[in-house]
């Protein structure tokens, strides 16, 4: 049986995610596992295909980055499939790991796309450190007055931090920090 699985990081990105899935069926796939979430989060479908897929089946992506966040997390997955003697075919690359070939360019261009989104990382916080050397970077927005008076509010009533953050939608961190910056305030 072919498996395809299909993904993009947001709900806005549908141009991609139909285009992954017209050319997942192209690719003849009988069954498609779809979700639309960050490769950071849990992904939920992909867990669900790795589990469905048994021994003789092909598991075919659009492309490697829909699939694995980093080397390590694309061998990982690669194990998983071969355990169950599960090939791989990655559409954009013509790439199957049924072959020798294929299983060692999957892992060269796994550790390229890695390498690429490093390096990309690492240019992201050059251009933070030089705007906020500039005076361009401002970072966080501040909590809102009327959420400071909120947490204040709560606290002198005696409500426990827990309580105050999941009451006003925010962490715990900060309840902690607009208390601790009130004590500070005081005299």
């Amino acid at each position: 049986m072919i498996i395809g699985y299909a993904r993009t990081s947001t709900v806005d990105q549908i141009a991609g995610f139909e285009a992954q899935l017209r050319e997942l069926a192209a690719a003849g796939c009988e069954k498609t596992f779809q979700e639309q979430v960050s490769s950071v989060a849990e992904r939920i479908q992909l867990n669900a295909a790795l589990e469905y897929v048994r021994e003789g089946d092909i598991f075919v992506v659009a492309k490697l980055d829909r699939l694995a966040r980093s080397v390590a997390d694309l061998m990982t997955i690669l194990q998983t499939l071969e355990r169950k003697r599960v090939g791989v075919r990655i559409l954009n690359l013509g790439m199957d790991t049924q072959t020798p070939t294929g299983k060692l360019m999957l892992t060269v261009l796994g550790a390229v796309a890695q390498f690429e989104r490093e390096m990309m990382l690492e240019r992201q916080r050059e251009g933070i450190t030089k705007a906020k050397s500039a005076g361009r970077y401002k970072g966080r927005k501040p909590i809102a007055a009327e959420r400071r008076q909120n947490v204040l509010k709560l606290a002198a009533e005696g409500a426990t931090r827990t309580r105050i953050a999941s009451q006003l939608g925010i962490g715990e961190a900060t309840v902690y920090r607009i208390l601790a910056m009130d004590r500070d305030r005081k005299p």
